[in-house]
């Protein structure tokens, strides 16, 4: 499939190491994806379900101790510990090397070698990327094949250059004990040992996508940001585009999908998904901010998504899906999750594997974190541009958070490096007991915690300098907040399809067709130009939600100020003027 001597050169060195008895090469042709998935089902790793109601769909059950990412056992093994940051667990590149190699030595032998060529990005595109994942997982070789463009064309793409993400993932026995995903930015190698859980082990995903990709973005001047991509057509045709950051459980899938409120419809608007999870940003020919999607599918939570919720990801899941962790209804060979709907299936098995009758059982039927991977050509909005190689030019960045009073609805920035301060102190509030105290802030800084792949201080001062390059081209940023409560713990914004209002009013304001007003925050809408046609919301309603309360942020100024300290001197001097600029307009 190549004569690259570097792909060769470390394919020979890990097979010496894991000793597989088979290797295959995954060439994306569906008849080899057709004959796998019926291997899998054979074996049992895979369950076929209804292929009238869900054409090509399958279910699998990952080990009850492997269902989400492991954020303690995640490592950015850098040479130096700074260089991971303080957000980041560090490992000495050496001993992680050789720890890994001990653990995953011979880890093959009796199974199969899966070797998947993949694309980040449309193959051949000045913003895609290339990666090798070895794997000894039919499920991981099904899920990239959704998730990232596989194939021969991504060898022949990559010619003899040694520019590759090198992957190793190895099941070994599934000890959580034993259980690491490391990353090694400047060797451009991730290698995941003792998982099978999709965020773990499809290393296109957050792994090179986010963690190894964003130390690619510092070093090479572009930006891989934990964001969606949403195109809002308005009744001219004329479509304009807005890249957002919300920390999980903030409705990012829900705006990614967003379906326009009837009065919005009705005059013509138009929403297109180009992306729901992930952006790589570089800056074009013309000096502006584009970006694509560099992934081909969507990895969703299933909990929670139902018609009402999101019709457009439900839709996307009807063919061509693996469905991982959620109950199956064995009277229909259909699946089911909490939040569907609300006839559970009586005569099902739960996700543990267990016989489940959802009309009476407390258990769950589906894990919380249980998942979907669907093809994104099935959703009923992408965007015309989701292949395109060129990306789409970026008009506003948004950040969000869940906050109970102290942010206002939507507030913008006064420049591009305030706006990289309001990106840096993006804050959710918890929310069940379970965590917890309920109402503790924590920061997310542009929601990319946990997938910065260096140390955040120097994160923060890339995105200085991206700005510094872009000058008066570079998009707005502003920030939202849907989820402002009333004295009774209900919400007040409506949110879902209601949120194209506000991001209406984002897009008017990048046009210079909308008003503002200034706070010591940044600058709030007039109420009367958030439109409230054909919703039970007063105008009095509205301004109380666009208020900017000065005692709480001065507060806020506090908690910042406290966050910033674990940065040190590594904290750009830009944003700690900004902290400070803050403080004087709330005197």
């Amino acid at each position: 499939m190549t004569q690259n001597k570097s792909v060769l050169e470390w394919i020979g060195k890990m097979k010496e190491l894991v000793c597989p008895d088979t290797v295959l090469w995954i060439d994306g042709s569906e008849a080899q994806i057709e004959a796998l998935r019926a291997e899998a089902c054979k074996t049992g790793e895979m369950i076929k379900l209804n292929q009238e109601k869900l054409p090509n769909c399958y279910l699998h059950r990952t080990a009850v101790n492997d269902v989400a990412r492991v954020e303690g056992r995640t490592f950015i093994c850098s040479r130096k510990e700074e260089d991971a940051g303080p957000t980041n667990h560090w490992m000495e590149p050496q001993g992680a090397y050789k720890m890994l190699f001990d653990i995953a030595r011979g880890s093959y032998k009796g199974r199969t070698m899966y070797v998947i060529p993949y694309s980040m990005g449309p193959v051949g595109s000045p913003f895609s990327k290339i990666g090798i994942e070895l794997t000894d997982s039919i499920y991981v070789v099904l899920n990239m094949s959704i998730m990232t463009r596989v194939g021969q064309n991504v060898l022949d793409t990559l010619g003899d250059s040694n520019d590759w993400v090198r992957g190793l993932h190895c099941k070994c026995d599934i000890d959580a004990e034993k259980r690491y995903i490391c990353h090694f930015p400047e060797d451009n190698t991730i290698i995941s040992v003792n998982s099978g859980y999709g965020g773990n082990v499809l290393l296109g995903k957050k792994c090179f996508a986010l963690r190894i990709a964003s130390y690619l973005g510092k070093t090479e001047g572009w930006m891989a940001e934990h964001m969606l991509i949403l195109g809002i057509q308005n009744p001219k045709g004329e479509i304009k585009y807005v890249a957002a950051a919300f920390p999980s459980a903030c409705g990012k899938t829900n705006l990614a999908m967003l379906i326009p409120p009837e009065f919005y419809r009705k005059k013509g608007y138009k929403a297109w998904t180009v992306g729901d999870d992930i952006a790589w940003m570089r800056i074009g020919p013309d000096g502006r901010l584009w970006a694509i999607n560099p992934e081909n599918g969507f990895f969703g939570v299933a909990p929670g998504t139902n018609e009402k919720s999101n019709p457009n990801a439900l839709a996307t899941t009807k063919s061509g899906t693996i469905f991982t962790n959620v109950a199956e209804n064995l009277d229909d060979k259909t699946v089911w999750w909490e939040g569907l709907d609300h006839n559970p299936p009586k005569n099902a098995i739960e996700w543990t594997g267990k016989p489940w009758d959802g009309t009476t059982s407390k258990d769950k039927g589906a894990h919380p974190n249980s998942r979907f991977t669907a093809p994104a050509k099935n959703c009923p909005c992408l965007s015309d541009e989701f292949n395109s190689g060129k990306g789409v030019p970026i008009s506003a960045i948004i950040f969000g958070g869940r906050r109970a009073h102290t942010t206002p609805l939507v507030y913008q920035s006064r420049s591009w490096d305030n706006g990289v301060f309001v990106g840096s102190i993006m804050a959710s509030e918890t929310t069940a007991a379970a965590t917890g105290a309920v109402g503790v802030v924590r920061r997310d800084p542009m929601a990319m915690l946990p997938f910065c792949g260096y140390n955040m201080g120097d994160y923060f001062a890339h995105w200085i300098e991206m700005g510094e390059k872009l000058g008066d081209k570079a998009p707005k940023i502003f920030n939202v907040n849907w989820f402002r409560l009333d004295d009774e713990g209900h919400f007040i914004w409506p949110g879902f399809g209601d949120n194209l209002r506000v991001v209406d009013w984002i897009l008017k304001r990048c046009d210079g067709t909308a008003d503002a007003v200034e706070t010591p925050i940044g600058f709030v809408p007039k109420a009367e130009d958030i439109v409230l046609d054909g919703l039970d919301l007063s105008l009095d309603t509205l301004k109380g939600i666009l208020g900017v309360d000065k005692d709480e942020w001065t507060k806020e100024a506090d908690g910042i100020e406290e966050f910033y300290k674990k940065f040190g001197d590594k904290l750009p001097k830009q944003l700690r003027t900004e902290l400070e600029n803050l403080k004087a307009r709330l005197k």
